[in-house]
Formats: C-alpha cells, sequence, structure tokens
C-alpha cells in the first residue's frame, strides 16, 4: 500500500519541480519592454443572457474608456429577463449594435456578434465584465507584429465580499503568474472569453467559435495556434468580473471549464507533441485532468491509516504545499502590483479544502462528459456587487 501511495503521490512532485520554471520565465516575461499601443478600429462583442443586473456596469465602462475608433456589439441570446430592454437604452448611440436572437447558447450568440462587427480587431467579454479606461488600449500592445493572432487580458474578481470570492481573488492572481509564465515561452493556450482580442482577419482564416460546445473561448485559441499564430498576454489590460460567491456556483462554474478542456483536448488531440504548443499540451492535460484525480485517490488511501506512512508526514506535506502556495500567491500579487489583495492572506488556509473540491469537481466533470450531459450556458447567477 505504501508502494502504490508513492507512485500515485510521484506525479504530483514532477509536475510541481516542472512548475518552478514558471518563477524564472514570469520574471523574464515581466521585464520585457511593451511597445506603444497599436491603434486600430475596435469591435467589442458582449453576448448576454439573462444579465440585466450587470449588463449597465459593463456597456458603461465600456463607452467610458473613450476609445475613439470603438464598436460595440451586444447580443442577447433570448433572455427572458430585462436584459434585452436593458440594450435597447443603448440602441440610439450611433456605434452601439443591438441584436436579440432565440436562445442557441454562447457560441451561437458570439458568432451573431461576430458576424456584424467591422474593427480591425475584436475584443469579446461578458456582460459581467467592467472595463479600465486603460482596458482596449492596454490589449492593443499586444499585437507587437502580424504573427500575433490574439491576446489575452488580465481578469480580476469585482465581488469581494465573502471569504470565498477574497480567495478567488488570490488564485487569480496566481493564474495570471502562470500566464506570463506560458505567454514567455508561447505557450498560453486560452485567451480568456471575459478578457480576449482578435486579429478579425485571424477569425476569418480559422473561423468563428464552436457551438454546442463548452470551453468555447479555450478551442479558438487552440485553432489560432494551430494556424501558425502567437497568442499574447498583456496583464495590465485589466477586466472587473464576478466570480462564483457561492460553493454550488464554484462547483457548476468548474465542472463546465473543466468539461470545455476535454471537449477541446478530443477535437484536436492530433494536436499533442507537434510543436512548441503541441508539446505543452500533453503537460497541461496531466495537471488539470488526472492529476486531480490522483490526489483524491491519495486522500483516500492515506484516511485508511493502512499505508503506514509516519505520524506527521502529512502534517509536513500539508504544510510545505501551503507554504508553497503562499509563495505562488504572493509572487503573483506583486506581478499584478495588487498590494492591496495582500490583505486577504488569511483566507489561504481554506486552499487545500479548496484543492480536494477541484478534485471532486475533474470527477464530475469527466462522469458528466461521458455520458453526454447538455451543454448549456450554465452561468452563474450575478449578483451585482462592485466591491472595488
Amino acid at each position: 500500500m505504501l508502494t502504490l501511495l508513492v507512485v500515485l503521490s510521484a506525479p504530483a512532485l514532477v509536475i510541481g519541480l516542472v512548475e518552478l520554471a514558471y518563477y524564472p520565465l514570469a520574471l523574464v516575461f515581466a521585464a520585457r519592454r511593451r511597445p506603444p499601443p497599436r491603434w486600430a478600429s475596435v469591435s467589442i462583442v458582449v453576448p448576454a443572457y439573462n444579465e440585466e443586473r450587470v449588463l449597465a456596469n459593463c456597456v458603461d465602462s465600456i463607452l467610458a474608456t473613450g476609445y475613439p475608433w470603438l464598436e460595440v456589439v451586444l447580443v442577447d441570446d433570448g433572455s427572458t429577463d430585462r436584459t434585452l430592454d436593458v440594450m435597447r437604452r443603448y440602441a440610439r448611440l450611433p456605434n452601439v449594435i443591438v441584436v436579440s436572437k432565440t436562445n442557441a447558447g454562447k457560441g451561437a450568440a458570439l458568432n451573431t456578434g461576430l458576424s456584424l462587427v467591422t474593427g480591425d480587431v475584436v475584443l469579446f467579454v461578458d456582460a459581467d465584465g467592467m472595463f479600465t479606461r486603460d482596458t482596449i488600449a492596454e490589449l492593443l500592445r499586444g499585437f507587437t507584429d502580424d504573427r500575433v493572432g490574439a491576446v489575452c487580458g488580465n481578469d480580476e474578481p469585482v465581488n469581494l465580499d465573502r471569504l470565498q470570492t477574497r480567495l478567488l481573488a488570490l488564485l487569480t492572481h496566481g493564474t495570471a503568474f502562470v500566464r506570463r509564465a506560458l505567454a514567455a515561452i508561447g505557450c498560453l493556450t486560452i485567451v480568456s472569453g471575459n478578457i480576449g482580442a482578435f486579429r478579425r482577419d485571424v477569425l476569418a482564416r480559422v473561423g468563428g467559435f464552436a457551438e454546442g460546445m463548452l470551453g468555447e473561448d479555450l478551442e479558438l485559441t487552440w485553432r489560432v495556434h494551430r494556424a501558425g499564430y502567437r497568442v499574447a498576454f498583456v496583464p495590465t489590460a485589466k477586466v472587473y468580473a464576478e466570480v462564483p460567491s457561492t460553493v454550488r456556483q464554484l462547483w457548476r462554474q468548474r465542472v463546465r471549464w473543466t468539461r470545455g478542456h476535454v471537449q477541446t483536448l478530443r477535437m484536436h488531440r492530433n494536436m499533442l507533441w507537434r510543436g512548441k504548443v503541441g508539446w505543452y499540451l500533453p503537460f497541461n492535460a496531466f495537471a488539470m485532468l488526472v492529476a486531480p484525480v490522483l490526489q483524491l485517490l491519495v486522500l483516500a488511501i492515506a484516511a485508511t491509516g493502512v499505508a503506514g506512512v509516519p505520524d506527521g508526514v502529512w502534517g509536513a506535506v500539508a504544510a510545505v504545499g501551503l507554504a508553497g502556495a503562499v509563495v505562488w500567491v504572493c509572487f503573483g500579487v506583486l506581478l499584478d502590483r495588487a498590494g492591496r489583495d495582500l490583505r486577504f492572506l488569511y483566507v489561504l488556509p481554506v486552499l487545500p479544502f479548496f484543492s480536494v473540491l477541484m478534485g471532486f469537481v475533474t470527477v464530475a466533470a469527466l462522469v458528466a462528459e461521458a455520458r453526454g450531459a447538455p451543454k448549456d450556458w450554465n452561468k452563474l447567477a450575478r449578483s451585482g456587487v462592485v466591491s472595488r
């Protein structure tokens, strides 16, 4: 049993050692000088389904950027609340297009908006996203040359009113840290659907969003890589958006994300081991889909008490893991220059429980995908809380 425990634990150790390389890579990325933005006409597509609570804040923040060559396309995907009424308030503006369609899912809503845009660069943002005055200009900094097909911005939580959302705020900085490292070596595999920009000619070449699947932002990013384009990351291009405020919402969101990863991996399995990104994808899949399940198996064996592990070992492992998480989060916070969020460090002791929950999320997502569960919006119920 002890041998089995060692075998199951070994992958986590290997992953941890490999991920140590993220630190110097993130520093290399941070040290690069960014050019001024390449000014271009910009279209922003905002898909929405039952978003009456947050949509106005999103649109107002976009218009407040004052970007001179801006077009906003608002797409209502058959909402049953007052989302369309909110959109119609903006229809009188010359640079805003409002369209309503029968409910068909997020991918279809995005493609409807994409069919109407005229800008050289197309931005996609969820209806709860709130721009800063510099978000658009900063995103454009990422298009350093014609080989950059897409740019990912940096999304941060806006609802910091409870323990869970504060933990997610810290983890978001950790995610940005990893994205810096991956962007430094040209292996960034996702342009977040909540803050992403694409060259319109690249979208015309690779096609729009896949419909009838989850993780449409991930899948589109992989197609951009397949077409030979680079994907950049600009951490200063920020959008503030809601994160799940309840465990139930968190569960649904992460199951959706994980299922999207599985679907994308299955769709593009012939990308594995091909090119720079192709060599990274198997490691990423193992870390995201296999390692969490192995972690649950290790915990199950440990709980039996029959593995013969000396007393105190599990406490030491937990302490080392928590210390590593603190370093990871603090590194991300400092790179994001978000020192105020360090006041939330007190929530990090909850992280081991969060990690276990993510293991069960992975199992649930794999089972749901195997059973062919429905692939709908499965969106968060918005609170409208703005804490920043």
